[in-house]
């Protein structure tokens, strides 16, 4: 099965080389290169500051060996001692609140442009990849992210306090000096070492945690079925069991970057024996003082820690790397949906023209074939048709929430992919059979659209829907709050206020999939005079579960398997008894006033004659 078993890289992501992801982070440095020039020489004055002391020091030692009752000597010792330490810690201060700046600037530039990314790919992509992962890369991964911001500024800054401290320990002793340096590479081959399998296990440890939020994001919006159906227990163990893989794949990430320093200490302590013997034998040959001594050895301790970090930081780097390949993946994703030019919309009439087109969700799933449809700018339609007929994907490709193969489809003769993409939508207005209202008040959702609507117009277009009674059954009227997801509004609520949104939007081209969920008769009532208002200003497309819908309409398109295979009124089509007929038989004749149910079987004997016909109506 493997340790690894279950994680999954989506089809867009893609590996980057460590040159092409330091040239792209170089550029989100590149509006803060003042403040990192300005950490850079307050970390190397920092450490000038703190190498003082040790200076003091050592001079101290070569005095105080000669004359070790020099009280003034000790005194300022410990007084630039003292004052060292305080200078150091305001200057690591100093550092650290620029860096936090910076990494935090950064974090969120980096993430406005992943989500921007995310809003802008076409339906399909959310379709195809789920929304807990593409969270996950948003706000985790950006985060971690942030992390690399820190690593590279203290990597300037330990380089520089590195060389300052080198420099220095040159004017000591060239020879000791020259023999620090000798260590220097095997602590660098020791880092690097673990650079390849500290990559693979920070990458696998940002997928797991993907599918930790996707679970967390699937179970609490279906929570609703699942405790319908008994099933907590279920999602539970269902997350608990990726929550325990994930676990295991951060233990082994957790392992690998702890196993680190370790080493590298390992190493520089030898290193640190190494110079301490010798330098104790070149004391004892006076070829230098104790002082001086002294002040070598502190001096290389406090020059091994930025040697140590600098050689940790490409371990520690590989978590930064493998978190901004993740969101500029998803960055990079190319969209299916391509527009072949960018021109300024028009205002539309709603004249639409689908001419000879072809599509198709994969290669071995066609919808439409050389389909032709014509709609008469204010013409209203209704698509009906048995499920997969391709009812939706007229609607979706109208929107251009989808890409078709072949084919032209004509807003007013022009071709669609030719206009600005942004521009066009806001001369749709769609609602989808489960209405989706985001959490704040009526009144905000119905200015989704148009933001300019005046509350006194949105008013005077509601009582044009029953009188306006609709609104009374709102506790607070338009300033109701729908709460998450419109869970405070019942469904045909919701759908009123979907179809506001809309009529206030006044679309060219309105694009209605009518909810299936059954509403008591009144609201449905108010649905359908909305209704009625959005078809009297707009080229209406309607995918029609409701007669009262379909009566409304100006013509009904009878689809199977993506083909128009009957198109007319609904009473013609009624006459000339073909599929229209059956499928207004099966789903849509029980909805008018003069249906009869088959009676019961003990009622009536010849129940059981008819018995296959309703079942054949029913599947």
């Amino acid at each position: 099965m493997g340790f690894f078993y279950g994680l999954q890289q989506e089809e867009y992501d893609r590996q980057y080389d460590d040159r092409e992801l330091v040239l792209r982070i170089y550029h989100y440095f590149l509006p803060h290169w003042k403040r990192v020039v300005i950490v850079s020489v307050v970390t190397v004055v920092t450490s000038l500051i703190a190498v003082l002391p040790r200076i003091v020091t050592a001079l101290g030692l070569d005095i105080l060996v000669v004359d070790r009752d020099n009280l003034a000597v000790i005194a300022g010792i410990i007084g630039i001692v003292l004052a060292g330490g305080v200078i150091d810690w305001g200057g690591t201060w100093l550092g650290r609140y620029l860096l936090a700046r910076i990494s935090g600037s950064i974090m969120e530039t980096l993430r406005n442009d992943a989500f921007a990314a995310s809003v802008n790919h076409d339906l399909s992509f959310f379709d195809k990849y789920r929304s807990g992962r593409i969270i996950s890369r948003i706000t985790s991964d950006t985060e971690e992210f942030a992390q690399v911001v820190q690593l590279v500024t203290d990597f300037l800054g330990q380089l520089l306090q590195v060389l300052v401290l080198l420099i220095y320990l040159f004017t000591i002793s060239w020879q000791l000096t020259l023999m620090v340096i000798g260590f220097i590479p095997l602590v660098i081959v020791v880092a690097l070492s673990l650079r390849r399998i500290a990559r693979r296990v920070t990458r696998e440890g940002f997928q797991v945690m993907a599918e930790v939020n996707a679970a967390i994001q699937e179970a609490v919006t279906g929570i609703s079925v699942a405790k319908n159906f008994r099933q907590e227990s279920t999602i539970y163990d269902e997350f608990s069991e990726i929550n325990r893989r994930s676990y295991k794949v951060n233990l082994r990430r957790g392992f690998v970057l702890a196993l680190s320093f370790p080493l590298l200490n390992a190493v520089s302590g030898i290193g640190t024996a190494v110079i301490v013997y010798f330098g104790g034998l070149t004391t004892a040959t006076q070829a230098i003082t104790v002082g001086s001594w002294y002040l070598f050895v502190t001096t290389m301790d406090r020059f091994w820690f930025p040697v140590l970090s600098i050689s940790a930081f490409w371990n520690e780097f590989q978590g930064g790397l493998s978190a901004a390949e993740r969101v500029f993946a998803l960055i990079d994703a190319e969209s299916s949906v391509e527009q072949i030019d960018d021109r300024t919309v028009p205002e539309l009439k709603g004249e639409v023209t689908f001419d000879d087109v072809d599509f198709r969700y994969t290669e071995d799933e066609p919808v439409l074939k050389n389909f032709s449809l014509h709609l008469q700018p204010g013409e209203s339609v209704a698509l009906v048709g048995h499920t997969g007929a391709g009812k939706s994907s007229i609607v979706n490709l109208i929107a251009r929430f989808y890409e078709f193969q072949g084919g032209r489809i004509l807003a007013d003769g022009q071709d669609i992919r030719t206009f600005d993409l942004t521009a066009y939508r806001q001369q749709l207005g769609l609602v989808s059979q489960a209405p989706f209202l985001f959490s704040g008040t009526v009144l905000e959702n119905i200015r989704y659209g148009r933001s300019d609507a005046t509350e006194e117009e949105i008013l005077s277009l509601a009582r044009k829907i029953g009188d306006g009674d609709w609104l009374a059954t709102l506790p607070q009227g338009l300033q109701t709050d729908v709460g998450e997801r419109g869970a405070q509004l019942s469904m045909g609520q919701r759908q009123l206020v979907a179809l506001m949104r809309v009529l206030v939007q006044r679309p060219a081209i309105f694009i209605l999939d009518e909810a299936t969920a059954s509403i008591d008769p009144f609201t449905e009532t108010q649905i359908q005079e909305a209704t009625e208002l959005i078809l009297a200003q707009s080229t209406s497309i309607l995918i029609a579960h409701r007669l009262s819908t379909i009566r409304a309409v100006n013509r009904i398109i009878v689809l199977r398997d993506g083909e128009i295979i009957e198109e007319g009124s609904h009473e013609r089509l009624l006459r000339e008894g073909g599929h229209y007929a059956e499928l207004y038989n099966t789903y849509f004749r029980h909805q008018t006033p003069d249906y009869r149910p088959p009676p019961h079987e003990d009622e009536d004997e010849s129940y059981l004659a008819l018995l296959p016909q309703y079942r054949t109506a029913a599947r």
